[in-house]
């Protein structure tokens, strides 16, 4: 979601920045003063209050980086789509604990998969001796938040801070009558990480993102069909306007040949990914890649999130490649679904 940039809107510019002074008071927009209570910036979110309770100083008195995004201007420097999922902006003793977005959060009410998993494999595993009764259509949800646990170094140029996040993934098998509707599978995705802030532009991109962490995903499933690995991953963002780049690399924890549910989980996963998110409106659009060199196995991902009423937006999401799910890690499909978001990836 990306409230700093959707809080305020062109008739709030105008009341807010193109008119000095307001001579009447007019009933408060309750709304708006819920919208601006999102905007992490402390002198962004001043403005707004000011605009929304009409006694804001004349607009020659507002900072240049508020009259930019009042107007919804596309300067850069005015804006961070990745700051506001940080907490950039808002003082570190008041964001502890505060739930925020992690990963993108939604629901798709309908799946389709072009080559259903019913043989699920691995090489450290016996061979299932029946093949599972999977439909091709399904649903499909991700719920994904952190939330900061401790800042220090305070004193250092970039600050540092201490987060955990959580994310969870189930492919839902709710149009199977035959089975129960039971859950297909689901991916439980715990992680703490310490991240820095830098705030430095090249060619006209911001480097606002730099953070490494330690991160558990498994399925917590009984053999032969149990998936897990641990990972060492480092995470760097950059922006510019409406876009982002996100860039991930993965180092994995060995474990010991006895106890390794997937030992060539790499080979179809690789050691990182790379996104990039143009959001452009109301409108989000994403890319994921990811890949191994080596084996030329991969994945690609595509995210669209739209408005579809006022409060609710939709979702379409493509994926084509190996390991939409650790139990289809090894699987090559392509799939397509659409449904409702519940939280963009920025």
């Amino acid at each position: 979601m990306r409230a700093p940039r959707t809080s305020v809107r062109p008739l709030l510019c105008s009341l807010a920045v193109l008119l000095p002074t307001v001579a009447a008071a007019q009933p408060v927009d309750g709304e708006l003063l819920q919208r601006c209570k999102q905007i992490t910036d402390a002198a962004l979110r001043l403005a707004c209050y000011d605009a929304a309770m009409e006694t804001r100083p004349p607009a020659e008195t507002v900072s240049p980086q508020a009259r930019a995004v009042l107007l919804d201007s596309p300067d850069p420097a005015a804006r961070s789509l990745i700051g506001d999922r940080w907490g950039l902006g808002v003082s570190p003793d008041d964001s502890r604990f505060d739930l925020r977005p992690h990963r993108p959060s939604y629901i798709l009410l309908g799946r389709y998969s072009d080559a259903p998993n019913t043989l699920p494999s691995s090489p450290s595993k016996p061979p299932l001796s029946a093949p599972l009764d999977v439909q091709d259509v399904e649903s499909k949800f991700q719920l994904s938040f952190k939330f900061k646990l401790a800042d220090f170094g305070r004193d250092l140029r970039y600050p540092l801070s201490v987060w955990a996040g959580y994310t969870q993934q189930s492919q839902w098998q709710v149009y199977n009558r035959d089975t129960s509707r039971p859950f297909r599978e689901t991916n439980y995705e715990p992680e703490i990480m310490v991240a820095t802030h830098p705030d430095l532009t090249l060619a006209g991109w911001r480097w606002r993102l730099a953070a490494i962490g330690l991160n558990h995903q498994s399925n917590g499933r009984s053999e032969p069909l149990s998936r897990s690995w641990n990972r060492v991953v480092l995470q760097l963002g950059v922006e510019r306007g409406d876009l982002a780049l996100l860039a991930r690399g993965w180092y994995r924890v060995r474990e010991g040949a006895s106890i390794d549910d997937n030992p060539d989980l790499t080979r179809f996963l690789g050691h990182g990914d790379l996104t990039l998110v143009w959001a452009p409106g109301t409108h989000q659009f994403s890319l994921t890649g990811r890949g191994n060199v080596g084996s030329g196995k991969g994945a690609l991902q595509a995210h669209w999130t739209f408005p579809l009423a006022r409060r609710v937006r939709g979702i379409a999401q493509v994926f084509s490649g190996y390991g939409e799910s650790l139990i289809d890690y090894n699987v090559r499909q392509t799939t397509f679904g659409v449904g409702i978001s519940l939280a963009d990836h920025l």
